[in-house]
């Protein structure tokens, strides 16, 4: 009789955690695609704690390591308001071939809601090594860190007592990193900095000696770019406001063979009417600097090694930063909705997905760029979560295998906690034979 009460205990509890895997995306779509694929999402972790990965997928940005059985992840125990410098957020490695089975590895008091700790999987060794960013509790020095696994500890810290640097973006083929002040973002666009950090340059609206820095993974040797004072020298002849402004860079965005680097500039972000917000080419190097003849969204993403994808009003288009110039379309405005939304191009670059958020839930847009199929995704649940420094973006993350999507969103718990989702690709073995 116990045994039985046991059995029938836990095919209880199995259902309800099906279930809130399904109630927490709504099954109902606003427009049938025509796509010979489908998606199937699921829940893949489950509270009482707060389970996220934190960015967007572009730049080869990929949760998973080589071969697909961890992902990486934050862990929290609250949701509700921005971290305080003291906080430490649990690294986690979720076991893909044990049921997403989370595994504490490290600690880090440099993370946010919207952009994580900055993971990135080192592509010199992308089974067992991973980049993060982390903070000193005595001197709120911000620093990036390399994790080995294999070893079971940090293996590599990137202190700089004089321009105490976060990871901003690791180069696509590996080898470099660029460094940002995240404590700067925290005092300018806090959404995006660490609360607390140090802040180095405070003091001056456009620092000579601070901006982007490009690291060497191995020698851990550093090196300025680009300034502040040099991106306000760039703009000032079109943007003479830019002399009141405090600059500070978003999104500093490896190309995919490495040789250019995309960000934006950024003043006065959050004040109406008064934004500066333009967007930058630089080759690696630091030359060429040339701001875009055209902005092209909030969250543009590499499609080549010269052609970026972005948004131009209704469109979401292809920008060629050589020539200057719209060379492309990709799907319409009924396929994509809000072309700004998060974006991300596959590791292979054959499949596309745009993630936007409508009515307190974000949906998904996929699709084949071979030939413009594509399908809508359920939506999955933002509970509030839709603006401010805690907000639900959708931050869409490919696999290696270009078969599998992780987003984040709120479960249907009682404690309405914030979880990850998988989107699974189906049929796309079928659709590749028939073409074959």
């Amino acid at each position: 009789m116990k045994s039985e009460y046991t059995n029938r205990q836990f095919l209880l509890l199995l259902g309800a955690l099906l279930l809130c895997g399904r109630e927490s995306v709504d099954r109902a779509q606003t427009q049938q695609p025509s796509a010979d694929f489908t998606t199937e999402m699921r829940q893949i972790t489950f509270g009482p704690k707060h389970t996220f990965f934190g960015y967007i997928g572009h730049v080869r940005t990929i949760p998973w390591n080589r071969s697909g059985r961890y992902v990486l992840a934050l862990r929290s125990d609250f949701q509700d308001r921005m971290p305080q410098p003291h906080e430490a957020a649990e690294i986690v490695l979720l076991d893909a071939r044990n049921h997403f089975k989370p595994r504490v590895v490290d600690h880090t008091r440099a993370w946010n809601f919207q952009q994580g700790t900055m993971f990135y999987w080192n592509p010199a060794a992308p089974e067992t090594q991973f980049f993060f960013n982390d903070r000193d509790p005595n001197t709120h020095n911000v620093f990036c860190v390399l994790f080995d696994l294999t070893k079971g500890r940090r293996i590599a810290e990137y202190r700089y007592d004089d321009t105490p640097l976060g990871n901003g973006g690791v180069a696509q083929r590996g080898g470099w990193w660029l460094g940002i002040n995240y404590g700067r973002l925290a005092r300018l666009r806090p959404v995006t900095g660490y609360p607390g950090g140090r802040d180095w340059s405070a003091h001056e609206k456009h620092p000579a000696n601070d901006g982007i820095f490009k690291i060497n993974t191995k020698t851990k040797e550093k090196r300025l770019l680009v300034s502040y004072r040099q991106m306000a020298d760039a703009v000032r002849a079109t943007r003479p406001e830019v002399d009141q402004k405090d600059l500070f860079v978003n999104h500093t965005l490896w190309s995919r063979n490495d040789e250019r680097i995309f960000f934006f500039v950024r003043g006065d972000f959050e004040v109406r009417g008064a934004r500066l917000d333009i967007p930058f080419t630089m080759k690696a190097d630091g030359t060429d600097l040339r701001p875009l003849a055209l902005h092209i969204g909030g969250h543009p993403e590499w499609q080549s090694d010269s052609v970026m994808i972005g948004a131009r009003d209704k469109d979401q288009i292809l920008f060629d930063v050589e020539r200057q110039a719209v060379t492309g379309v990709i799907g319409s405005p009924s396929i994509i909705p809000n072309p700004g939304g998060d974006i991300a191009l596959s590791p292979d670059g054959k499949w596309f997905v745009n993630g936007y958020g409508e009515q307190g839930k974000n949906y998904y847009n996929i699709i084949r760029l071979a030939d413009r199929a594509w399908t809508r995704t359920v939506g999955v649940n933002q509970d509030g979560y839709i603006t401010g420094e805690l907000r639900i973006d959708p931050a869409p993350d490919w696999n290696r295998d270009n078969t599998q999507i992780l987003v984040g969103g709120v479960a249907a718990d009682e404690q309405k906690t914030r979880q990850l989702f998988l989107i699974t690709m189906k049929n796309t073995a079928k659709q590749g034979a028939a073409k074959r």
